[in-house]
């Protein structure tokens, strides 16, 4: 039998075949093309379809643009796992946590979370423009033996938690918006800041010196030290979420008490 694959080592060689081929927002309707249209390849078949109109920028909101980058990567990712015999594959919700969950014999068993981020460069090019997020602070990180709404599983439950970081610099005259992408792989604990990523939402925030990304250099040096200070963090908690909790909280109460009442002498 095949060894295992190490799952960030994978990652890492398809994002070296990875391109973002994504040209832009196809336009139904147009008042200046000319049909039949016939083109020679992509590269023509791009050219045609944005001189007639058919063709519109992608956006260049952040979050907008992260979107789309991350949708793309996913797709490729899953077709190219389930190609991997013994892999198993599966998507996460566009809000939820994480993007793909990974298994199987291939990957060794038990179950791996990869969440994708986008970050655009700063103008001095050795940042990310704002702090990317790695975690919700407040509900499936801080409570992490619940399954909460919006995950695939409980967060303990992974025995691996990896980030890929797609990094691009903004090119606002192409259609594609994105340029000089560059795709980074790690664990999220070893890219950690001390910071929230925003100053209105309960999200961890990773460092945004874009080498400190590369090389897996954060604020913290293991992940008992990551794990101690984020679960202590003082994160607000609403009073949706605090309802979610309390009903988790019920739910796995009312579990632990039917596994003992099974379990109990003369049970049937």
């Amino acid at each position: 039998m095949a060894e295992p694959l190490d799952l960030r080592t994978w990652l890492r060689e398809q994002s070296a075949d990875y391109r973002f081929n994504v040209g832009g927002v196809f336009q139904r309707d147009s008042d200046v093309s000319s049909w039949p249209l016939e083109a020679a390849g992509p590269s023509e078949l791009e050219e045609r379809l944005t001189q007639g109109g058919h063709l519109l920028p992608l956006p260049k909101e952040p979050a907008a643009l992260a979107n789309v980058l991350e949708v793309s990567i996913v797709n490729f990712l899953t077709l190219r796992a389930l190609a991997v015999p013994r892999a198993e594959v599966r998507r996460g919700s566009e809000r939820g946590y994480p993007d793909l969950e990974f298994g199987g014999q291939a990957f060794g068993g038990g179950f791996h979370a990869v969440d994708v981020k986008a970050a655009r460069r700063a103008t001095n090019r050795r940042q990310t423009q704002s702090r990317i997020t790695l975690y919700t602070g407040n509900t499936y990180f801080k409570w992490p033996d619940l399954h909460w709404a919006g995950t695939l599983r409980a967060f303990s439950q992974y025995a691996t938690h990896l980030d890929m970081i797609m990094i691009y610099t903004l090119n606002p005259d192409s259609n594609a918006r994105v340029e000089d992408l560059e795709i980074i792989v790690q664990e999220p604990w070893r890219i950690a800041s001390r910071e929230r990523s925003s100053t209105t939402r309960e999200y961890i925030g990773a460092v945004t010196s874009i080498d400190a990304l590369r090389s897996g250099q954060g604020a913290f040096t293991t992940p008992a030290e990551f794990y101690e200070y984020w679960r202590r963090f003082p994160f607000k908690t609403s009073p949706q979420v605090q309802r979610q909790l309390q009903r988790l909280l019920r739910a796995a109460q009312d579990e632990l008490a039917e596994l003992r009442k099974r379990h109990q002498p003369g049970a049937d």
